[in-house]
């Protein structure tokens, strides 16, 4: 679960510093994923999140990332009830209930709950995918649960990288 990666063994900084030239975060992440879904699981069929959300008009990015009045547990709560909501929207409806995305161009924003699950599972399943990437620079863990993962042999990875290294190398010389 994103929410646990991004939480598990981080500090406060971790969780929320810029990885990349973007400013991609791990917590970011959780609170983007959590805006997102609370939307299309919400506003969609007329089920609002109980929650205050920015308007999806004054998009100005500040769902990519954690303000210093944000704490991680906040941040991971919301995720979590934001799952609640979206499960009793799942449950309570069904797969052909009629909803209507506003931020979708004509002629799509008509759709019903299958299409939403399905669009909402791939955008939750490739920032998963950012998570893995940003925890692993981090610290060197991959996706997996901690009890699953082994201990990391640094000489191995190191061997690993070099490898692939040498392969990028060979294939295409650094001009000098």
């Amino acid at each position: 679960m994103i929410d646990e990666f991004a939480k598990d063994g981080l500090s406060e900084y971790d969780a929320r510093r810029p990885l990349t030239a973007t400013g991609t975060n791990l917590l970011g992440l959780v609170k983007h994923v959590a805006i997102v879904e609370a939307r299309y699981f919400g506003e969609v069929f007329d089920r609002p999140s109980p929650e205050p959300l920015p308007r999806w008009q004054d998009s100005d990015g500040s769902d990519h990332w954690a303000t210093e009045d944000e704490t991680l547990d906040q941040i991971i709560g919301f995720y979590r009830r934001t799952w609640q909501h979206s499960d009793a929207t799942i449950n309570e409806l069904p797969l052909d209930a009629p909803g209507h995305v506003p931020w979708w161009p004509e002629p799509y924003p008509n759709t019903n709950l299958f299409a939403i699950m399905v669009h909402v599972l791939g955008e939750s399943n490739r920032h998963a995918g950012h998570a893995d990437i940003l925890r692993e620079g981090l610290d060197g863990r991959t996706g997996m649960r901690p009890e699953h993962e082994k201990q990391i042999d640094e000489e191995a990875r190191t061997a690993y990288y070099a490898k692939i290294e040498q392969a990028a190398r060979s294939a295409a010389p650094i001009k000098a």
